[in-house]
C-alpha cells in the first residue's frame, strides 16, 4: 500500500513536472528544447537575434530567443514599462558536468570496441563507473545537398558502460578508488566479434548506427555532433515519505526550471500582473557555466549585455543615449545555482550556523571575499542590500529563506552571479535550492523546494519594481 504523506501533496504537482523536465533534458541542447515547449504554450513569441527588434516588441509582449540551441532567453514587457525603467532578471545554467564524446573516438583494446570521452566540468566521475549510460545532444544532418540541420538525438536504451577493475585484481582499492581519466574513464559500447564493417575513421560504426536509427537518416548523412553521456535511470521521487528527488543534473536544471515557471506564472494573467508592471522580466538559462562561462553563449560574453541594450534602443526616441546605462542602475539580477545542503556524514564541513537543510526553503549564497581572486572559488554576488530586496519578497510571501556562508577553511564553487555583476555593474544575489552529491551522476534534493524556488521567483517578478522603490542607498 502505497504511503501519502498530505504535506508532500501540496508540492507533488511541481516536484512531479520537473522530474518530467529533467528526464526529457540529459543535454543542454534538450534542456532548451524543453524550455521552448513551455515558452510556446505560455504564448511566448520566438524572436531572432540576426533580426531587427525596433518596431517588434510591444508593451505586455512575451518573447524569447536562443543562441546555440543551448543558451535560451525569455522576457515579458511589462505594461507600464516606459523607456529607462529597469530589468527584473534572474540567471541560470543549462549545462551540468558530464562525459563528452570525443571528436575522434574509435578505440579498440583487447577485444573491445571503445568510445573516447572527455570529461567536461568537475564531475565526481567515480560515481560514473558501473552505470546504465547512452548518449544524448545536438547531431549536425545533411537534409539536401550542403544544407545543414541542427537535430536532437537522446538514445534511450543504454549502450555504454565503464567497468570498475574487480576487487580480486585490486586490493588497495578498499582503501581508496583511484583512476586515471585518460585511460580508465572509457566506456565500451561492443565486442570485436559485432563490430560493423569498418568505413568511417572517427566513430565506430556502431555508435553511428545506432545515431542514424534514432534520426532515421544514412550514416553519411550524419557530418558532425555534439553528444554527452547520461546515465539511463531515470529521476524520481523517493524516500520512505517521498520527500526527496534522486536524479542527475540537479545543478543546475532544477533552478533552471524553477526560473522558467516562476516567469511564466508570473506573466499567466497579463491583466493582473504584467500590465501593471513598470519593469521587464527577464530570465537568462546560459550554457558552459561549469568550464567557466566564457563562449559565445556563456554568462560571462556579451550576451546579457547585448540583449539588454537592444530592448532598450527598441523602445528609445533617437538621441537617448544614457537609456542604458540608466536602466541598468534600475535594475537587479537573481544568480540561481544549486547550494549545498548540510551533510549529515560531513556536518563539519559546513559552517556551524549556516546549515541548509533540503525542504526548508531556498538559500541565500553569501562570501566577503565575493570579488577576490586570491581566495579562489569563493565568489558569490550578494550584498545586504541585495539581500534586503529578496528578503522582502520572501517575507511578503511567505517563502522560506535559509542562509550559507562556506567555512574559512574550506572552498567552495562559485556562480554567474559575480562576473553578471562585475561586467554590467549590476546589483546581483545568488540563490539555490539545497542538496546533496553535488556533480555526482545521481545527486539529491528535496521535493518541497522546487515549488519553494517557483514562489519566490515569481513573486520577485510580480513585486520586484515596487520594493526597489523604497530602498535608498546611492
Amino acid at each position: 500500500m502505497k504511503y501519502h504523506n498530505s504535506t508532500q501533496d501540496n508540492n507533488s504537482t511541481s516536484a512531479a513536472d520537473f522530474i518530467k523536465f529533467v528526464n526529457n533534458s540529459p543535454s543542454p541542447f534538450h534542456a532548451v528544447e524543453e524550455a521552448i515547449i513551455r515558452l510556446k504554450e505560455a504564448k511566448y513569441e520566438e524572436i531572432k537575434e540576426c533580426v531587427s527588434w525596433r518596431g517588434k516588441l510591444k508593451k505586455e509582449g512575451k518573447y524569447y530567443f536562443t543562441r546555440n540551441r543551448s543558451t535560451i532567453v525569455a522576457f515579458a514587457i511589462g505594461g507600464k514599462y516606459e523607456p529607462g525603467n529597469g530589468f527584473s532578471m534572474a540567471g541560470a545554467h543549462t549545462d551540468s558536468p558530464c562525459l563528452k564524446v570525443k571528436p575522434i573516438s574509435k578505440k579498440v583494446k583487447e577485444g573491445y570496441l571503445q568510445v573516447g570521452v572527455e570529461p567536461y566540468g568537475g564531475g565526481l566521475w567515480h560515481t560514473w563507473f558501473d552505470r546504465d549510460l547512452s548518449v544524448a545532444g545536438r547531431v549536425m544532418v545533411e537534409t539536401e545537398k550542403n544544407k545543414f540541420e541542427h537535430k536532437l538525438v537522446k538514445v534511450e536504451r543504454p549502450i555504454l558502460r565503464i567497468p570498475t577493475l574487480a576487487i580480486h585484481l585490486d586490493r588497495d582499492v578498499r582503501e581508496g578508488f583511484k583512476f586515471n581519466n585518460e585511460v580508465h574513464l572509457t566506456p565500451l559500447i561492443a565486442t570485436v566479434s559485432n563490430k560493423l564493417a569498418e568505413n568511417n575513421e572517427k566513430h565506430h560504426p556502431a555508435l553511428l548506427d545506432i545515431l542514424a536509427q534514432e534520426l532515421k537518416c544514412k550514416v553519411n548523412e550524419i557530418h558532425d555532433f555534439e553528444l554527452c553521456l547520461y546515465d539511463t535511470q531515470p529521476s524520481t521521487i523517493g524516500g520512505a515519505y517521498e520527500e526527496f528527488i534522486f536524479s542527475a543534473r540537479l545543478d543546475n536544471l532544477m533552478m533552471s526550471y524553477a526560473l522558467l515557471i516562476g516567469l511564466i506564472n508570473s506573466t499567466k494573467n497579463i491583466s493582473e500582473s504584467l500590465c501593471d508592471d513598470s519593469n521587464i522580466r527577464l530570465i537568462t538559462l546560459f550554457d558552459n557555466e561549469e568550464i567557466g562561462s566564457t563562449t559565445a553563449h556563456g554568462a560571462n560574453s556579451l550576451l546579457l549585455e547585448t540583449t539588454l541594450r537592444r530592448i532598450c534602443s527598441a523602445f528609445a526616441e533617437p538621441g537617448y543615449d544614457t537609456i542604458f546605462e540608466e536602466t541598468i542602475h534600475k535594475s537587479f539580477m537573481i544568480s540561481a545555482d544549486m547550494a549545498h545542503a548540510v551533510h549529515p556524514n560531513y556536518c563539519e564541513k559546513h559552517e556551524e550556523n549556516h546549515r541548509p537543510q533540503m525542504n526548508q526553503g531556498v538559500v541565500i549564497k553569501t562570501n566577503a571575499n565575493q570579488a577576490s581572486d586570491l581566495i579562489q572559488y569563493h565568489r558569490y554576488a550578494t550584498t545586504s542590500v541585495t539581500s534586503l530586496i529578496l528578503r522582502q519578497v520572501a517575507k511578503k510571501y511567505k517563502v522560506p529563506l535559509q542562509d550559507f556562508v562556506v567555512r574559512n577553511d574550506s572552498p567552495c564553487g562559485s556562480t554567474i552571479g559575480p562576473m553578471i555583476s562585475a561586467n554590467l555593474g549590476l546589483r546581483t544575489l545568488d540563490i539555490g535550492n539545497p542538496q546533496l552529491s553535488m556533480h555526482s551522476i545521481r545527486e539529491t534534493a528535496g521535493t518541497k523546494d522546487v515549488d519553494h524556488a517557483i514562489k519566490l521567483i515569481k513573486a520577485f517578478f510580480e513585486d520586484f519594481a515596487e520594493i526597489d522603490r523604497n530602498i535608498t542607498v546611492d
